[in-house]
């Protein structure tokens, strides 16, 4: 089952390091990982998603806890949350197959940001489900270049992950 976790640490070098290493030491999978600074200059946040069984996610939890920089952490699953990531994707737009790139990109509330007479690369916000919907409509064959953030999850309501 998916999984994403949100983890409040320290924000000092080789941080991340630990958390990456921790996945890879026990041979646990990364689906995606992304990490800024919170507004404290001294915490950052990392988000990951990965998959396991509840035994694997429970064992993931208990070892995150042990890292001394882990500050704090919340399976964002197994609460209400709010999902997203930004994805840029450079597509062939050629002829009559501008007009149709056009119309999904509306369709699915993306961003048209650079044209050319041959690509267009365009901007998409969503849960992971929305971003895979749209590159399966748009087409293997369309697609130049897919870059993904990666999730980010915010808690819904008053719960927040903070000192």
């Amino acid at each position: 089952m998916r999984h994403v976790i949100a983890v409040l640490l320290e924000n000092e070098a080789g941080a991340l390091s630990r958390v990456a290493g921790l996945f890879s030491a026990r041979g646990y999978n990364i689906e995606s990982l992304t990490v800024a600074p919170t507004g404290d200059p001294t915490l950052s946040r990392i988000t990951i998603v990965t998959s396991g069984t509840e035994r694997v996610i429970e064992q993931i939890i208990k070892q995150l806890n042990k890292l001394v920089e882990v500050v704090r952490l919340t399976d964002l699953s197994e609460i209400s949350c709010i999902e997203r990531e930004i994805m840029l994707v450079k597509v062939r737009a050629v002829e009559q197959g501008r007009e149709e790139v056009k119309r999904l990109t509306d369709i699915f509330r993306g961003r048209i940001l650079d044209v050319t007479d041959s690509s267009y690369v365009i901007e998409l916000t969503g849960d992971d489900q929305k971003i895979s919907a749209f590159l399966e409509a748009i087409g293997d064959d369309n697609l130049l270049e897919v870059v993904r953030s990666g999730a980010t999850g915010i808690a819904r309501g008053e719960k927040a992950l903070k000192v």
